[in-house]
């Protein structure tokens, strides 16, 4: 989700009121402690208590394979106000891989207990720290074994995605893997993976028997699934249906990113672009066609404002 869900797209999801928290991008740690003004361009909510302007909590995801670097890291992060740190070992991504983050540890187990809990001691009792894990390197069952390593190295809970890193996004999805893992360890576990539609959120639950979900790219291309997701585990009410407003939402992307980023058009352009693509090729947005040409920003809204391309989404009220 690198590039996708960043400070801007993190408070415009926040502003539904139903995430329970968001994750921020991956900060890298290389060769050193990242310093605290790039903590604050990557993570700008650390500056209200770690949460987006309408009160989502936001969590300070890290990338990286050195213990110690991790957790001074994680430290820094507390300093600046993270209430809980979240540390990748799922990134598919090459250029990740080659530089020792990401899923590349899932090759290592023993080196993910020991990152785990060089940051697990290295931050406050009172801040969380979790895991977000793929099934394996290259074989589904490596997950066993690495996810009793993140627990054994203090996690509060781990998220795992219903992939191998060979895999990358390529279908099927395995969430038996994630049930089994559920079941043995004595932490929380997260669901994720191809979560796109109640149908599949519903079944995701049968599967692995998870009272906890995470939504990535499924909730940036139906923005009402989170609603959805919410009122199936009883978290929200029943309601009348709502209609996801695009051009609503669209234009509170517009503003977030400039009050972030001072965002030049262009860059908003693509970025507007990019939503509206993972909508119509995983949701049911079905104007894309109309703007996907437009050169400006005023001629893409005036697309989605026409009627016969507002791309609205029903959402379901039961």
């Amino acid at each position: 989700m690198e590039g996708v869900t960043d400070a801007p797209m993190r408070a415009v999801q926040g502003e539904s009121g139903v995430f329970t928290f968001g994750v921020s991008e991956f900060l890298r740690v290389a060769q050193l402690v990242p310093p605290k003004h790039v903590f604050l361009k990557h993570i700008p909510e650390l500056i209200r208590a770690a949460r987006t302007a309408s009160g989502m909590p936001v969590q300070v995801q890290l990338l990286g394979g050195h213990p110690g670097r991790m957790a001074g890291a994680a430290l820094v992060a507390c300093e600046l106000g993270a209430g809980a740190i979240d540390i990748n070992f799922g990134c598919p991504a090459k250029t990740v891989n080659r530089h020792d983050g990401g899923a590349t540890l899932l090759k290592f187990p023993l080196r993910i207990r020991e990152i785990v809990a060089a940051v697990r001691a290295a931050v406050p009792n009172d801040i969380p720290v979790s895991a977000k894990l793929r099934l394996g390197w290259d074989t589904l069952d490596a997950i066993d074994e690495n996810a009793e390593m993140a627990a054994e190295g203090g996690a509060s809970w781990i998220t795992i995605h219903g992939r191998t890193r060979e895999a990358g996004y390529a279908p099927p999805i395995h969430w038996g893997p994630i049930g089994r893992v559920r079941a043995r360890l004595k932490i929380p576990v997260v669901a994720n993976g191809d979560i796109w539609t109640r149908d599949d959120f519903q079944r995701c639950r049968d599967a692995t028997g998870c009272r906890h979900f995470m939504l990535g790219r499924g909730a940036l291309a139906n923005p009402g699934l989170a609603m959805q997701v919410a009122i199936e585990l009883g978290l929200r009410a029943r309601g009348a249906a709502d209609e996801v407003d695009w051009a609503a939402l669209l234009n509170r992307l517009v503003v977030c990113s400039r009050e972030h980023y001072d965002a030049e058009g262009g860059r908003l352009l693509r970025r507007l672009k990019q939503w509206l693509s993972l909508a119509a090729r995983y949701g049911n947005f079905t104007g894309f066609e109309a703007v996907k040409r437009s050169t400006t920003l005023g001629e893409l809204m005036r697309g989605i404002d026409q009627p016969s391309h507002s791309g609205c989404v029903a959402v379901p009220s039961n």
